[in-house]
């Protein structure tokens, strides 16, 4: 199934809306990290004094569709959630208008959202940006946009270059209001987001400067011992450098790898905007910016951000199997949805540079791998940054490497969306690295594989029932990841350190997080860093 980009059909959607839309909004587009600035903007608006009352949208979700729209940085109710469900569906039959599910959740999200009469939407883009559903937002409404770092990805729909890209993602900007360029790391990036702003008649502002300095223990409490072994990392401390501030704001970074410090840096850019741009003060002077957010409430929500799926670290304990006489297992899962080049690449750095400040005795490090798929973009492209760990971190330690190698459950409602098969993975990694007990044995580099089944079964809907609100109710199916996590703890041997490293897509990284709501431990996901 094709994917029409076009704006026709959502903004017919939202001419029936029983309300218009009002919000005011910042809007986020990139390729990479733009959820995360999402997230830190959301939870440093959330934290403002007295609260800001926000709105989040997000897409993909995670788990089901409520995770998606979440109000205060937590997802909404089922209660929330239905009724507008219900509405938007109505409207969408009754005129005829054949809207794609995205359009439509995209439209649940903005009446939610105004309904709720929150202070302030902070809404994600989806695909590209030009012709993505939330473009429908009307001008008057947005407060201030942002690019991300652009890269290339959905070629197919957006271009075929990082410029093309570029110009599709850009091209949210509004006229008169402020746009926030993030880091990138093509250098024609900046040049043609420039242009597109200035024929807009918007005004490019930089991100703001984030630095990590040394912990103080009498500016950021007591440190926490570092241990023995491999264990979650300890909050970094950094300094911003806002331009609606004489002094930088000192906070303490939850989120982990070092491309943390600019997307920090696009969403201090984007409330400094707030702060300090004449278009904002206009537009919502009710809100009070200005005296509700300070340096302390800032380094507050910097602090309290939570971006599950995203170097998320885990815990979880799997019961003892009977079948097997495998006793209780507890493994740390560090996951992360890194599903391209840029972002595997941005994973394997952090992977690199957090496992050489560990121990330098043994390590087994297990991968367990998902992929969407999604041409051109190949398995051997996103999956060579992360083999690759293993020639940076042999130098000083012996490592063992394994992989598992899975399918994932396909999200409703998004048929276009297909795993790369298990036994497809495992030819990549051939070609990447030998494996164990293959004529390469003399290479530096060899990987024990297990291979799961070819796909994960899909749910028959039952006669008479809605396929929605099933897909809400039903156990979803976790056997898969479990097994290779059972997998993965099988490999460990007396004396090393182990890191799992659950990877490659967030639709796999969302099986994980319902094996772990259903072992009863998912009150973590929400909550971890």
């Amino acid at each position: 199934m094709s994917i029409d980009l076009s704006l026709d059909r959502i903004r017919e959607l939202l001419a029936h809306f029983p309300v218009p839309y009002t919000r005011p909004t910042i809007h986020v587009a990139g390729t990479n990290g733009k959820g995360s600035v999402c997230a830190y903007v959301s939870s440093i608006l959330a934290a403002a004094e007295p609260p800001l009352v926000v709105g989040r949208f997000n897409s993909p979700h995670l788990l089901n569709w409520l995770d998606g729209i979440s109000i205060q940085n937590k997802p909404v109710t089922f209660d929330t959630f239905w009724p507008v469900r219900n509405e938007i569906d109505a409207i969408n039959t009754t005129h005829d208008i054949g809207a794609s599910n995205f359009e439509q959740y995209t439209c649940m999200a903005l009446l939610i959202f105004e309904r709720l009469h929150v202070d302030v939407v902070v809404l994600e883009v989806g695909m590209g940006g030009r012709l993505d559903a939330t473009n429908v937002v009307p001008d008057e409404c947005i407060l201030v946009s942002a690019l991300t770092s652009v890269d290339l990805d959905h070629q197919a729909l957006l271009g075929d270059t990082v410029e093309l890209i570029t110009r599709e993602k850009a091209a949210i900007v509004r006229k008169g209001k402020p746009f926030v360029l993030g880091p990138q790391v093509h250098r024609h990036v900046e040049a043609v987001a420039r242009e597109i702003v200035e024929a807009v008649g918007g005004e490019l502002l930089p991100p703001c400067s984030v630095v990590p300095v040394d912990w103080d223990e009498n500016l950021d409490g007591p440190q926490r011992p570092a241990g023995a072994g491999i264990g979650v990392p300890i909050l970094q401390p950094v300094q911003i450098s806002m331009p609606a501030f004489a002094e930088p704001v000192r906070a303490l970074l939850p989120l982990h790898g070092a491309h943390q410090y600019g997307n920090l840096g696009t969403a201090a850019g984007i409330v400094s905007a707030l702060l300090t741009h004449p278009s904002v003060q206009l537009h919502v002077p009710d809100l009070q910016l200005r005296d509700r957010l300070t340096p302390v409430t800032i380094a507050r929500g910097v602090r309290a951000t939570r971006w599950p799926g995203r170097l998320s670290y885990h815990n979880i304990t799997l019961p003892a199997d009977p079948a097997t006489g495998q006793e209780e297992l507890r493994l740390t899962v560090l996951a992360d949805g890194a599903h391209n080049p840029a972002s595997a690449a941005a994973l394997a750095a952090y992977l690199s540079s957090m496992l050489e400040k560990t121990s330098k005795g043994p390590l087994n490090l297990t991968y367990i791998l998902g992929l969407s798929h999604s041409p051109p973009k190949t398995p051997v492209q996103t999956l060579g940054p992360l083999l690759a760990v293993h020639s940076q971190l042999s130098k000083t330690r012996d490592v063992r490497l394994g992989a598992a190698l899975l399918a994932f459950t396909k999200p409703a409602r998004m048929p276009w969306i297909s795993a790369v098969p298990p036994a497809t993975m495992h030819a990549a990694i051939d070609t990447l690295v030998p494996p164990s007990g293959s004529s390469f044995s003399q290479s530096e580099s060899t990987i024990d594989i297990y291979e799961d089944e070819p796909e994960v079964p899909e749910e028959q809907v039952q006669p008479g029932a809605d396929p929605d609100k099933q897909v809400l109710e039903r156990p979803p199916r976790t056997e898969h990841v479990e097994r290779a996590l059972r997998w993965a703890a099988g490999r460990r041997r007396e004396g090393e350190d182990a890191l799992v490293v659950l990877a490659g897509s967030l639709y796999l990284v969302a099986d994980f997080y319902r094996l772990l709501q259903k072992y009863e431990q998912a009150d973590e996901i929400w909550g971890a860093n």
